[in-house]
């Protein structure tokens, strides 16, 4: 495989690794050097990429599980999770205010899931994957993930509403 037949495979989804691995860690920094090894370890790969049937679903899992075994190590005390993918140009100076406000609350709460709850909703509500493409890249069994993502999204739904409504009667 040439160099241009690996790009061509592999950026399109390059920058879902990055914000998947943003997601399960704490900085650009950390992001950047994650997606980079996982580029490095595809093109370490790149004679059997093409056996695949799905390399973006396969960078994905890889993904996971180096941030996942990052945060095991030792380095994880200082890592935390961050998303701030979403920007408004057009909004006004409060509205903008009221987003970031609320994208902050999110993020908290978020920092406070199980994993597998941070990861499916990474995965579905930002990344925008099916359930039959997270199925695969988690190796888990689509209601299984609806679930997981149900009181994920409950759950922080539940937080975000408990604090909106702070000091409300």
């Amino acid at each position: 495989m040439t160099e241009s037949e690996f790009l061509n495979i592999v950026l399109p989804f390059k920058d879902k690794v990055f914000r998947l691995a943003k997601r399960l860690l704490v900085s650009n920094e950390e992001a950047e050097d994650a997606t980079q090894e996982i580029l490095l370890k595809l093109w370490n790969k790149k004679e059997l990429i093409q056996d695949y049937k799905n390399v973006e679903a396969f960078s994905m899992t890889m993904t996971k599980n180096f941030c996942l075994d990052k945060l095991k190590s030792k380095h994880a005390q200082n890592l935390k999770i961050v998303h701030s993918n979403y920007q408004d140009n057009n909004a006004s100076l409060q509205k903008q205010v009221e987003l970031n406000d609320s994208l902050n609350w999110v993020s908290k709460i978020m920092e406070e899931l199980p994993e597998q709850q941070k990861i499916i909703i990474q995965l579905r509500d930002i990344e925008q994957y099916d359930f039959n493409e997270i199925s695969e890249m988690l190796d888990m069994n689509e209601t299984a993930i609806r679930v997981a993502l149900s009181r994920g999204r409950k759950t922080i739904r539940e937080k975000l509403t408990k604090t909106h409504s702070y000091g409300i009667r």
